[in-house]
């Protein structure tokens, strides 16, 4: 029983500390770019996106489709950036283990 009750102080500790770094994740950034920096996403831990710079000489009226497909092309590497921060942070508490339904997983 004791070793029961010393698995639960742990599962605890750890549920507390998982629910912290959640937390921080919304405030912790990454950037994706395309185009050679042409346009630039930032992302936060909770992959949600926090902007879009899109440098003026992007922007081609003849050619529309390119510029949509570089904003694409940064979110696209903000938000893989974002799940991997998420992960990482994840795995600093629960040790590397796969835990199902937790960001990275």
């Amino acid at each position: 029983m004791m070793n029961m009750a010393k698995m639960m102080k742990q599962v605890q500790k750890m549920q507390q500390e998982m629910a912290r770094v959640q937390e921080e994740l919304g405030s912790k950034t990454v950037e994706g770019s395309a185009g050679g920096g042409m346009v630039t996403v930032v992302a936060n831990g909770h992959q949600e996106i926090v902007s879009v710079r899109i440098d003026p000489q992007a922007v081609d009226p003849d050619d529309v489709e390119m510029l949509q497909d570089m904003v694409v092309a940064a979110v696209n590497e903000a938000l893989r950036q974002a799940r991997e921060l998420a992960a990482q942070e994840m795995a600093k508490v629960t040790g590397g283990l796969n835990i199902p339904g937790l960001p990275g997983f």
